[in-house]
């Protein structure tokens, strides 16, 4: 079968290979046929070295398709359900899981040491990123990591609820908990920047600043929910204006960037949230003095995944969808086959794409 390789961390480019097959199926697992598969900015991340990934190994963990196969042991699911990958399961039984933090589970993390995808020449194996590796016509997968997604909801739509718009709405919903007439900024407005905007308008926020420094993303951002859209330099003008210089209620930090946190801080208001969706290098230190974090009281909450319980995150998502309160057909702005996937890439780091939808 065909997949995309990444042979060595810091390459720019992907190899699409054909001698590949999907490997370590047997009890307890799962045999998926991939149908749709999104580009997220964290398969890039992975890609240069920012996240964590043993290599050579197929990026991709926005996916979904169908069940070909089960293995001794699986009743979540059976041949032939539609399904969407969770790249983060939960056990339902350790410590983050019995507190109810299910999204800091992390037995998912652990399925990225076990290669799950082999070269059928020369035997080499491969690592999937974050445990799947969607980024291939087959894979095989714990059977926590297969979601049955409805009839209705086509698998580019379910790919993207995978990751990048439970990311978003979860970080609004689940860790900021935006409140009704609220003001809100939103740094950094790739597919899950877009995501936040739209669980913002969702939770009721009046005012909705985008930040990014493409027009593109700019003006997408104001077709999903913005009021206003400004570049990185305009900010401080926006704070000036709209909350006469107090700052916002809510900060989103979407990059994951020590510098853009930091300038999130600054455009949140006293006591006021900063909420970090971005995913960032372990490298990269952000400063605060203890003074200010004393007297402004300001709240900084990370946001893993959305914050929340994913499987209601699912839900939620397609039945705000359903109700037409989210946009997520829009959000894809490109498609591409495999054989095209460094086009994508590229289009990813330049801006050019909110999400790219891979079809396999």
């Amino acid at each position: 079968m065909r997949a995309a390789v990444l042979q060595e961390t810091g390459q720019d480019k992907l190899e699409v290979l054909e001698d590949i097959e999907a490997a370590g199926f047997g009890p307890g697992k799962v045999r998926v046929r991939i149908r749709a598969t999104g580009l997220c900015h964290s398969d890039l991340s992975a890609m240069s070295g920012v996240l964590p990934q043993p290599a050579p190994f197929v990026p991709g963990h926005e996916g979904a398709g169908e069940v070909l196969e089960v293995g001794e042991g699986v009743s979540n699911v059976k041949a032939g359900d539609r399904v969407l990958v969770c790249w983060l399961p939960a056990c339902n039984n350790c410590p983050s899981c019995r507190r109810g933090q299910s999204h800091l589970c992390l037995a998912g993390f652990m399925n990225a040491g076990t290669p799950n995808f082999r070269r059928t020449t020369g035997g080499t194996d491969l690592f999937g990123f974050a445990g799947t590796g969607t980024f291939a016509e087959e894979v095989v997968l714990d059977a926590s990591c297969a979601t049955p997604i409805p009839d209705d909801v086509p698998f580019e739509i379910a790919a993207l609820i995978g990751c990048g718009v439970t990311t978003g709405l979860g970080a609004a919903f689940n860790t900021a908990q935006v409140e009704p007439g609220s003001s809100v900024a939103v740094i950094g407005c790739g597919g899950v920047g877009v995501s936040s905007i739209q669980g913002a308008r969702a939770c009721g926020a009046a005012q909705i600043v985008a930040v990014d420094p493409v027009a593109a993303r700019r003006e997408a951002a104001l077709r999903f929910g913005a009021t206003e859209a400004v570049a990185p330099e305009g900010l401080a003008d926006a704070k000036g204006r709209l909350t006469g210089d107090e700052g916002f209620d809510y900060v989103f930090e979407v990059v994951g960037k020590s510098a853009t946190a930091r300038a999130a801080y600054e455009a949140t208001r006293r006591g006021g949230t900063l909420c970090v969706v971005g995913a960032g290098a372990m490298d990269d230190q952000v400063q605060f003095n203890m003074f200010e974090l004393f007297f402004d009281e300001k709240r900084i909450l990370p946001s893993l995944y959305g914050g929340g319980d994913v499987l209601r995150s699912y839900d939620r998502a397609i039945a705000l969808w359903r109700a037409g309160r989210i946009d997520l057909e829009g959000l894809i702005t490109h498609r591409v086959r495999l054989s095209e996937i460094n086009e994508a890439i590229d289009q990813m780091r330049s801006g050019e794409a909110l999400r790219t939808s891979i079809t396999l």
